[in-house]
């Protein structure tokens, strides 16, 4: 390993021995302070944005040129979803062959670390023709329920967004992603003895059988739309007909058309058995993030600027998980997202990245802040 890339795998392990679970406050903020840190040693500018409901702080770096026009956003999430003890115990950071592994190294500190290299270099260098923003967010593997406001306000003044969320399939990059929907149905029927007084009651968890069943028939491949129930509890003993159920829907959409759809026919539901009371909380949380022309158009310049270094860039698939380009892409930002590192095994007790990718997707980010204009 050359002293070039042994340093680069140094600062992503740095930042994976970091660890920083989204509802661990004071992780994330152990993150966000490495960031600040780094941003003040490089002489950036940078605005920390105290966490709330719990969860950690946000920052917003700025570098570039000082102009009156919109500039080049850069979004990347510090929390994780691997618990407090991980690394010590089911995920030790370290290197084998071309793999690194380590809790959040693919999902995506090794994409933050990277980007975050490319952005301090080209702020340094004044090569950059427009504004630029970085911002790192403390809540993205929940739904991103406090920094999407935050998001949206630096979007707008954005011309376009670049997303550092791990590459797909040996490297691809995402332009398009489902919508995602999460929603809660909450059940209430009527207690009663399960033995001595069974025809009294009202089975709440009776009732949930037959909505998920009916939300089952809710799933069209044809149109890329998913309905999933993920999540159920209800009763309170085995000889009680249970009063309250309350289960998890989970909603995938290729198109806001199908969004606004599908959140009327799940906010339309209504019991089925009688003296039932049905409830439906919650909604859309990411729009559908669509290919247009203009985020044809900025791959084609990553796939020019991947080339001149050796890389065929190329698309992936669109992808039914969500990510903070969905808000962007939304928003008629022309996005690009999965420009972190290439590897495997996010969310999992094998996640790794690929060594071998973190110096020429550094090189592209780079490429992208200073070409965009």
């Amino acid at each position: 390993m050359t002293p070039e890339l042994s340093r680069l795998v140094d600062g992503v392990s740095r930042w994976a021995r970091c660890e920083s679970p989204t509802h661990d406050a004071g992780g994330v903020n152990a993150m966000m302070d490495l960031v600040a840190a780094e941003a003040s040693e490089a002489g950036i500018a940078f605005e920390r944005i105290a966490g709330r409901d719990g969860l950690g702080d946000s920052l917003v770096l700025r570098a570039g040129p000082t102009l009156d026009r919109s500039g080049v956003l850069v979004l990347s999430h510090l929390d994780t979803v691997h618990p407090v003890g991980v690394a010590a115990r089911d995920l030790p950071v370290r290197v084998e062959g071309d793999r690194l592994y380590g809790p959040g190294v693919y999902d995506m500190k090794g994409g933050a670390w990277l980007a975050f290299q490319a952005f301090k270099r080209v702020a340094a260098s004044g090569a950059a023709k427009l504004p630029l923003v970085f911002l790192f967010t403390p809540d993205e593997e929940i739904g991103s329920p406090t920094s999407r406001s935050l998001i949206e306000r630096e979007a707008r003044r954005a011309a376009f967004a670049l997303v550092t969320e791990p590459a797909r399939d040996g490297g691809r990059i995402v332009t398009s992603r489902k919508g995602v929907g999460r929603f809660e149905v909450a059940i209430e029927g009527r207690p009663s003895h399960a033995g001595t007084r069974h025809q009294d009651g009202r089975s709440a968890i009776h009732e949930a059988a037959l909505q998920i069943a009916a939300l089952g028939s809710m799933t069209d491949y044809a149109r890329g739309v998913t309905v999933t129930v993920g999540r159920i509890s209800g009763g309170t003993a085995a000889n009680v007909v249970p009063q309250h159920c309350v289960f998890s829907v989970d909603l995938r959409v290729v198109t806001g058309a199908d969004g606004e759809e599908y959140e009327r026919r799940l906010r339309a539901m209504r019991p089925i058995g009688p003296d039932m009371n049905l409830v439906v909380s919650g909604g859309m949380n990411r729009p559908p993030y669509e290919r247009s022309d203009a985020v044809a158009a900025l791959f084609e310049t990553a796939r020019e600027i991947a080339g001149r270094i050796g890389i065929d860039l190329r698309e992936a698939p669109r992808s039914g998980g969500g990510s903070d380009g969905n808000f962007t892409a939304a928003l008629g930002v022309p996005t690009l997202d999965g420009l972190g590192v290439d590897g495997e095994g996010a969310h999992t007790l094998h996640e790794h990245a690929y060594i071998s990718s973190i110096q020429p997707r550094l090189e592209l980010m780079a490429g992208l802040l200073e070409a965009l204009r």
